[in-house]
């Protein structure tokens, strides 16, 4: 993992990456457009890219909605296939939750696919204090 480094810079994400993979391979990202991408990246509360040190090119990303103080949920991570096997995407998370200023917050998400990946983190199935509303599709 020496041959990459994870940096929390706004300015540094390359919005086409992460569109490409919300738009192509990832289960969760189909509905939405270009432009509601790039306003959630622009509301994060955090973001932090994987980028690769020979290049610099991002390989991976996450972000981070929070009110600041005391709770956060966390989006949109993935690391592009071709650098997956390596520990990006624990090390990702771990650069995300435990490194930034959001340590002790308490942490939510929503998978499909990769709860043993979120489980290295800390990540469990909530307890009975916690209650969802879940989203409904815009009407049009």
């Amino acid at each position: 993992m020496s041959g990459y480094e994870f940096d929390d810079s706004p300015e540094r994400v390359d919005r086409d990456i992460v569109w490409a993979f919300l738009s192509g391979p990832a289960y969760w990202g189909q509905w939405r457009t270009r432009d509601i991408v790039d306003q959630q990246i622009d509301a994060s509360w955090r973001v932090v890219g994987c980028y690769e040190k020979a290049t610099g090119a991002m390989v991976g990303f996450a972000r981070a909605i929070s009110d600041g103080l005391a709770l956060a949920y966390l989006a949109d991570v993935f690391i592009v296939a071709e650098h997956r096997g390596h520990g990006l995407g624990v090390a990702l998370i771990d650069a995300m939750v435990d490194q930034g200023p959001g340590a002790h917050f308490r942490w939510m998400l929503h998978t499909g696919d990769a709860h043993g990946l979120y489980a290295k983190a800390g990540f469990a199935a909530p307890d009975h204090t916690y209650l969802e509303r879940p989203g409904r599709a815009p009407s049009r």
